[in-house]
């Protein structure tokens, strides 16, 4: 039975349960745009299980750091800046500010020039 036949309920209890539907349909569009979740790496139920909770993980993750940071930027843009200083020591409020992205590698003391002969 569809909601939209049910007769019993309200009509806006109707359109109040299918825009939380909605909301549901765009997180996982979302997450399929922006986590790369478009194919599985497994083929288990465990490593699908898995690799779900992961990225759902990741986008709660965004999430916090947005509202505890109050950043202004998308979850898209912070999804960004976190993939690519991941791996640098990088405190996270210099992360979202600029300064700990922008450094040039070339203005570091200790920093070699490949082509400086």
């Amino acid at each position: 039975m569809f909601l939209t036949n049910n007769t019993a309920l309200a009509a806006l209890t109707i359109a109040a349960l299918y825009k939380s539907r909605w909301q549901v349909e765009l997180f996982f569009k979302w997450i399929k745009q922006h986590l790369r979740i478009k194919e599985f790496i497994g083929t288990s139920e465990n490593a699908v299980k898995t690799q779900i909770w992961c990225t759902v993980a990741t986008f709660l993750m965004i999430a916090i750091i947005k509202k505890e940071r109050q950043i202004d930027a998308s979850f898209y843009e912070i999804l960004q800046i976190l993939s690519v200083s991941l791996f640098e020591k990088t405190q996270l409020s210099c992360a979202f500010t600029g300064n700990g992205l922008s450094q040039n590698p070339t203005d570091l003391p200790n920093q070699l020039n490949l082509f400086d002969f």
